[in-house]
């Protein structure tokens, strides 16, 4: 009797699938159904920090697209976000639909991010990484001074989305939503980085020069990474904002750019499932810290002000730490588990 020990392919078809067995199709069908249910089974607060997670985790993978899968460092990843968030919501105060607006929103940080990437032809490295701060100053200035379109330091309320009738009036409706984003974002990147395009970015991200003498154009695969990545951040940005229902610089600053960037270190830089790990990882863990705190202020009083005034220090020393100790991030890790039960219990 005969039997299959690991996965055969008999075409490129099969070997390009997402899911190339059984059990991992099984797994992803439990876990999307758990997704499912958990606004029935948690209450509201709980919800609001799983709605957190699922934001965290799309504008990680639209920055990892064009750092992790590209090689160009944007410390500006936080402004293209804030571009897509307030068009969307101007989009909304001239009455277009919610769909088309979140989309208009999309555009218009594309093309932002199209124009702060031009330099990328040029500039590359830690010089690439000052143009893109340079970017985040300048239109962190133009959210707070512009105040026909943002609302200056007031920012702009928005109502509750609608599509089709339908109000998104709490946050486990809205919860819904940022799920469906979410799941269209990976699955956009997801096959993205498949493709020619895909495969000209990773080209370009390993050397550029060998890249063009392959016949990759860097400056417009460059640019291209740069208005995906801005156009899937400008719509993680417009799920952001109505979130908290209101459109605020407070959401956009620089210290989101250096988090968002922190979230694709710790997850794995170049990996989509690297973006999910890093998003759900550092958006946890204010919560894990304040639970901690709760936890410990019956013994050492005023411990909670005192971690939360830590907070970005902690920040700091995990992406040191895992630039030290795990500098593949996360899924490295998780693949060094899967590979050791399913060589268990033979060594090699």
């Amino acid at each position: 009797m005969q039997g299959k020990c690991g996965l055969f392919f008999t075409s490129y078809a099969q070997e390009r699938e997402f899911f190339q067995s059984g059990f991992q199709k099984s797994c992803l069908a439990i876990f999307m159904l758990v997704l499912l249910i958990l606004p029935t089974m948690v209450n509201t607060y709980y919800v609001t920090i799983v709605n957190t997670v699922l934001i965290s985790v799309m504008a990680a993978a639209s920055l990892n697209l064009l750092t992790g899968f590209c090689g160009q460092i944007s410390l500006g990843h936080a402004a293209f976000m804030g571009v897509g968030a307030y068009s969307t919501a101007n989009a909304l105060i001239w009455g277009i639909p919610f769909l088309p607006a979140v989309l208009f929103g999309g555009l218009c940080s594309a093309v932002i991010g199209m124009f702060f990437g031009i330099p990328s032809l040029r500039l590359k490295g830690i010089y690439l990484a000052i143009s893109t701060m340079a970017a985040q100053l300048i239109l962190s200035y133009v959210f707070l001074h512009w105040d026909g379109a943002t609302g200056g330091s007031s920012g702009i309320l928005l109502r509750p989305p609608q599509i089709f009738g339908y109000v998104f009036d709490s946050h486990e409706k809205r919860y819904y939503l940022f799920l469906g984003m979410t799941v269209l974002v990976l699955l956009t990147i997801s096959n993205l980085v498949r493709s020619r395009f895909g495969r000209a970015f990773v080209a370009i991200r390993d050397f550029h020069l060998s890249a063009e003498i392959a016949g990759v154009n860097l400056f417009k695969f460059k640019l291209y990474a740069f208005g995906v990545s801005s156009f899937l951040a400008g719509i993680a940005g417009a799920m952001l904002v109505h979130r908290t229902m209101k459109v605020s610089m407070d959401n956009f600053g620089i210290d989101m750019s250096i988090a968002y960037l922190a979230m694709i270190i710790v997850g794995g830089l170049g990996s989509v499932l690297g973006s999910i790990m890093g998003g759900i990882f550092m958006s946890l863990l204010p919560v894990v810290l304040g639970i901690v705190a709760a936890s410990l202020s019956g013994v050492f009083s005023g411990i909670e002000s005192q971690i939360a005034a830590v907070k970005e220090g902690v920040f700091g020393l995990v992406i040191i730490l895992f630039l030290i100790f795990e500098p593949e991030g996360l899924v490295h890790r998780w693949r060094l588990i899967k590979a050791y039960w399913k060589l268990y219990p033979f060594a090699h």
